[in-house]
């Protein structure tokens, strides 16, 4: 039952979606426009920078609070911080509220590596800077980051179950990212540059639909 009530804790934090709400504040949801997807890369694409990074800040800070609440209130669970964090990537990415189709758990599984080890989130977080500006395309990070993670997770806790768990995430993540990874094999995936030469991908991205 604890180990329910944990991963039940970080599930329903991780359906929390700004971006999704803020669109739909404004009169249309997320998911009919840009790339379909209530994250914050698409908020960028559809709203605005300034709702994107507000966005993911908000998708970090809810799977950091889950991590660090699962912490508090199931300290018998050795991996409750991974265990609820985990749940709040599955809950951001299938949210129950709206039909399982959120987000693509980017910004969740930063929150839940910060609340790990700070240094850690640091230390992948240049690497990946890295990486994302190597091939220039943001859906790299995810699908490197959520796998290197779970490897360094397994070496330094030896813990199975947590190691399961992060396994299952970055299986999940990589199966929401398929079709990024199809739209850079025709030339229609948006480049990182995205963020500050939006007209311009736009355009590229245009022109190689046709």
């Amino acid at each position: 039952m604890q180990f329910v009530l944990c991963a039940l804790t970080g599930y329903l934090i991780g359906n929390i979606n700004p971006s999704y709400i803020i669109a739909r504040l404004r009169g249309f949801d997320i998911r009919e426009r840009g790339s379909g997807n209530a994250g914050a890369s698409n908020a960028v694409m559809t709203m605005g920078r300034k709702v994107g990074a507000a966005s993911a800040l908000f998708d970090i800070f809810k799977a950091f609070l889950a991590s660090m609440l699962a912490a508090q209130l199931f300290p018998q669970i050795k991996f409750a911080k991974i265990l609820s964090g985990c749940s709040c990537i599955i809950g951001h990415i299938y949210p129950v509220f709206m039909g399982f189709h959120g987000g693509k758990g980017l910004a969740s599984l930063a929150g839940t590596i910060l609340a790990f080890d700070p240094d850690v989130f640091i230390s992948l977080l240049i690497l990946e800077i890295i990486i994302g500006f190597s091939f220039d395309y943001i859906c790299v990070v995810p699908i490197t980051g959520s796998a290197i993670f779970m490897a360094y997770y397994a070496f330094v806790t030896g813990d199975a179950s947590g190691t399961l768990l992060l396994a299952v995430i970055a299986v999940i993540i990589l199966f929401k990212h398929v079709e990024n990874l199809r739209r850079i094999q025709n030339g229609t995936e948006a480049h990182l540059s995205f963020l500050w030469k939006k007209d311009q991908e736009l355009e590229r991205i245009k022109k190689n639909e046709h």
